[in-house]
């Protein structure tokens, strides 16, 4: 279970309170490109799950059919705030949390990502191809890795820019596992882990 900010535990505490269990509507606080960073740690652990939205609830997404969908609370989601799990059907169709509820009959396709925009449409960041960071990827995806000076000879960046890079864009942005090893030819080795 990853560690949750407080921001987080303030999300699922309010969904706790409501009788849907709808994660929406969100703190006034919450804006923009912080919803999804927010939510992405509690689809990903099962706190949350992506639902068929119902009647006038706040609606999370459209989906290409027309289809709503609305973010709830799983029974593990209450667990972790120390909440007794749900088992009337009506409260919350769920994932996870003992197996003794149902899994939501209108699952999101698997091709479909989980929260692809956030609640005022703008979308997660991704990579675009044959742009610098997507050969920054492809390099740190060899089997051989790359070390700061041969990134900084493919892209033309600078030592500290490519350094930022991998800190920022890759690990914060991205959620990449970037692993440092150092070998006795090449010096430190930057490899894209997984």
């Amino acid at each position: 279970m990853p560690k949750l900010t407080d921001t987080q535990l303030m999300v699922l505490s309010a969904a706790s309170q409501r009788t849907t269990l709808n994660l929406l509507p969100m703190p006034n606080h919450l804006k923009g490109g912080a919803i999804p960073k927010v939510l992405h740690v509690l689809l990903t652990s099962g706190l949350v799950v992506e639902v068929e939205a119902v009647g006038d609830e706040p609606v999370w997404r459209r989906m290409d059919d027309g289809r709503e969908t609305r973010l709830i609370l799983t029974n593990d989601g209450l667990a972790v705030l120390g909440i007794e799990p749900v088992a009337s059907p009506d409260a919350a169709l769920q994932a996870g949390g003992g197996g003794d509820v149902a899994v939501p009959v209108t699952t999101p396709e698997p091709e479909a990502p989980v929260a692809p925009t956030g609640a005022n449409g703008a979308p997660v960041r991704k990579t675009r191809d044959g742009t610098k960071q997507a050969k920054l990827i492809a390099m740190l995806k060899a089997p051989a890795g790359a070390t700061i000076a041969e990134i900084a000879e493919a892209t033309g960046w600078q030592s500290h820019t490519v350094r930022g890079a991998l800190a920022g864009a890759l690990k914060k942005k991205l959620g990449l596992e970037v692993a440092s090893a150092k070998e006795d030819q090449r010096g430190r080795v930057y490899r894209i882990a997984g």
